[in-house]
């Protein structure tokens, strides 16, 4: 095996690598209860990582077996999945970019409202026919039945960082001025004209306010959030992919050279 193929195998190896923690990203943005229940958002970035991976052991074992013709197809396959990663990455960026969340005076947490949204994002996620499927799939998770386990009293619940999920379907919103029992139990609103919401919710555990448009932007905005930070880690593994790209052609490009001038020189002699 040439020098050229040496690096060019090394360099498959730190891809395979690289590989990894798109892998780790999508198996956790596939493992949140919001991710669950919005199967279109589940499996992107896994299968990305998992064909990253697969081309990357392609090209390992061309330039370890000097397989030009599986080398040449690793080099266009891979060029293809940097640009779809890119495309993805740019694509996921500006969608998300709006940010629906406002904050609630006597609060830790924030609320959000659902024409805060990207309207691709808010149209794909929450439409009638989208949501129809959504909701049941969020009441049967544990999203709201775990906040009564963390928190007692109104104080410590008004105190806390709940997730922007929790946030808009597990109470009512602030503005209906319903009185706290428990997280997820609230009596006696003082102003339930103030947001079509107050009337969608319901002390009912299966009902709550999954009905509610505060209940879609806390979706929405939980999506955001996790999508947000599985970003961060593409946009690492991108910029090591592109390098090892760029390097990898070149090392297949003096291998070819090294082949000829071998085949020359057999010739010659």
């Amino acid at each position: 095996m040439g020098v050229s193929n040496n690096i060019t195998a090394v360099l498959n190896f730190v891809a395979m690598i690289c590989s990894i923690p798109i892998i780790a990203s999508g198996i956790w943005l596939a493992s949140k209860p919001d991710n669950e229940c919005v199967a279109n958002f589940r499996w992107p970035i896994l299968i990305m990582g998992l064909l990253i991976l697969l081309v990357s052991l392609a090209g390992f074992v061309g330039a370890y077996w000097n397989k030009q013709g599986l080398l040449a197809l690793y080099l266009f396959s891979m060029a293809l999945l940097i640009a779809i990663l890119l495309i993805l990455l740019v694509f996921a960026f500006v969608v998300t970019r709006p940010d629906g969340a406002y904050d609630v005076p006597g609060r830790s947490y924030k609320e959000y409202n659902l024409r805060g949204f990207s309207s691709w994002f808010r149209n794909r996620v929450t439409g009638s026919g989208s949501w129809h499927k959504i909701k049941p799939c969020l009441a049967a998770s544990d999203v709201c039945t775990k906040l009564t386990l963390n928190y007692i009293t109104a104080d410590q619940f008004f105190a806390s960082h709940i997730s922007p999920l929790q946030s808009g379907c597990c109470k009512p919103p602030t503005v209906c001025g319903y009185s706290f029992v428990s997280p997820i139990l609230w009596t006696n609103p003082v102003n339930p004209t103030a947001d079509p919401d107050c009337y969608s919710w319901s002390n009912d555990q299966n009902q709550l306010c999954y009905d509610c448009n505060a209940c879609k932007a806390g979706l929405l905005g939980n999506l955001r959030k996790e999508w947000r930070k599985a970003n961060i880690i593409l946009i690492v593994a991108v910029v090591v992919l592109i390098w090892v790209y760029v390097i990898a052609c070149s090392a297949f490009r003096n291998a070819q050279t090294e082949d000829l001038f071998n085949r020359y020189k057999q010739g010659w002699v």
